[in-house]
């Protein structure tokens, strides 16, 4: 099956040659080829945007709210085709796929439909006599954007919800292992959106740097690696885009010696191992008080030996593959390559005969400059460090150059008051964590990027702001 683009409301051949095979990470085996888009390619779906942005663009937040709602109702009809077209894709459990991104996909749509209706200005008056002012909020225009593999379909609502909602247009390249979820996403569009709002690329990372160097978008957003979203925003400052970067995370979790330490630690387990550790939030790095820290370190592995990985149909299993062989190799060489004074506790290797599984596992015994500390490691892997107080833990917890997210675990209010101040993450969750909603703002800051996903702050990053004004003429 070779896939297809999605222009000017139409799945379309691609014009160029250039095919990559997309492959199961459950079985390692071909199910579909995906073509290279080129600079063809990449024009007609720009040139279908900007057609259809100059009547998008004059729909009222009513219209735009209510083609959102029945995207919402569409998403959850097609559940089932859904969730079929990533789990090729990404192995993931069917269950987390409908529960996780297409059932909180749909709840993001209905949000940001009504997050279509609320945007305002300052109010209209004379701040020079004789003069009214007042500031429209305007979409941006066509909007370039290009997803990452971990969350497909989900990343994909992320972009296209607030960016619709604000009344842009779109040209989106989801990732080259993982295109089929947004192409479905696409389909359930069709009958809904207006031709041209929504256009659907598949390529590399050629075609992304197409559609970032291209004429037309005002506007570029990514989430994806630091590497990525440093090219992008290079790319895009040559024609002075706005850029949207979010670029992952090394998230600490701040255990204090109060917390309740065996829920903590399943917790930290089950957070950090979700989606086999992709995700930019997983706290990835348990920071313990050293008096409980052998303790806490046993209660880890514990966990860790309790949480299985293999067949996603077999519901024991708590998480899938990691989505591709390069990523495969990278984990793996991670943990082949620590350093002496690094322990792994538990894990630390592949799981099973096929696929892309690996164990999950827990690394004790390491120091803030080692590589699997300071590093994005996206997997199902937990590092361990002591600290003794209070301004040590917030030390290490921010000596990375990664900001997205973070958590504080303890029993006291004060503490958690005060840590969760003094941490330098766009999240901090208290005793809790990965957990999000669409009405909270969801971005980091440093190498983490920069913008908002979800919120009334994600439209807003999809708009512009004009100040208009009128002579009021003689009385």
């Amino acid at each position: 099956m070779v896939l297809q683009n999605f222009i000017g409301g139409e799945f379309v051949d691609a014009l160029g040659d250039g095919r990559l095979d997309v492959v199961s990470p459950t079985t390692g085996e071909k199910v579909a080829v995906s073509p290279i888009s080129g600079p063809a390619d990449v024009d007609a779906a720009m040139d279908a945007a900007a057609n259809a942005f100059t009547t998008w663009k004059r729909t009222t937040p009513s219209e735009r709210q209510r083609m959102l709602l029945q995207l919402a109702d569409a998403l959850e009809a097609n559940e089932t085709a859904l969730v079929e077209a990533q789990h090729r894709n990404t192995g993931q459990p069917r269950q987390m796929i409908a529960d996780e991104e297409v059932g909180a996909g749909a709840d993001n749509i209905r949000f940001f439909a009504g997050a279509a209706r609320t945007l305002e200005g300052k109010a209209a008056t004379e701040y020079l006599a004789g003069h009214t002012s007042y500031v429209r909020r305007e979409p941006v225009g066509v909007v370039a954007q290009v997803t990452p593999w971990n969350y497909p379909l989900m990343m994909a609502i992320w972009k296209i919800g607030p960016a619709l909602a604000a009344g842009n247009t779109i040209v989106l390249k989801p990732s080259d292992t993982t295109p089929e979820s947004t192409l479905a996403l696409a389909r359930v569009a069709q009958d809904i959106l207006p031709a041209g709002v929504l256009n659907i690329v598949l390529g590399d990372a050629s075609t992304g740097e197409l559609m970032t160097e291209h004429r037309v978008p005002s506007m570029v957003s990514i989430t994806g690696s630091v590497r990525a979203g440093k090219a992008v925003a290079a790319s895009a400052a040559k024609n002075v885009r706005r850029t949207h970067l979010e670029l992952g995370g090394k998230a600490p979790a701040v255990v204090f010696a109060d917390a309740d330490l065996p829920a903590t630690a399943q917790a930290l387990v089950e957070f950090g191992t979700f989606n086999a550790g992709q995700d930019c939030t997983a706290p990835t790095r348990v920071l313990v008080q050293d008096s409980v820290h052998d303790e806490f370190v046993d209660l880890l592995a514990e966990a860790a030996r309790a949480t299985t990985t293999g067949d996603p149909d077999d519901a024991k299993n708590y998480y899938g593959p990691l989505n591709n062989a390069r990523h495969f190799a990278t984990v793996k060489e991670k943990l082949e390559s620590l350093p002496a004074h690094a322990k792994v506790v538990t894990g630390g290797k592949p799981a099973g005969q096929a696929g892309f599984f690996f164990e999950p596992t827990i690394v004790a015994g390491v120091r803030q400059d080692d590589p699997i500390v300071q590093e994005e490691t996206f997997g199902p892997v937990l590092t361990v460090q002591p600290f003794s107080t209070e301004s040590e833990a917030v030390e290490l917890a921010n000596g990375v150059d990664y900001a997205l997210a973070s958590s504080v675990w303890t029993a006291d209010h004060g503490t958690a008051m005060r840590v969760s101040r003094d941490l330098d993450f766009g999240c901090v969750w208290v005793n809790t964590h990965v957990l999000l909603t669409s009405e909270m703002p969801h971005g980091g800051f440093k190498n983490s990027g920069y913008g908002k996903d979800l919120s009334l702050y994600s439209v807003e990053e999809y708009t512009r702001v004009k100040h208009v004004m009128h002579a009021l003429g003689e009385d």
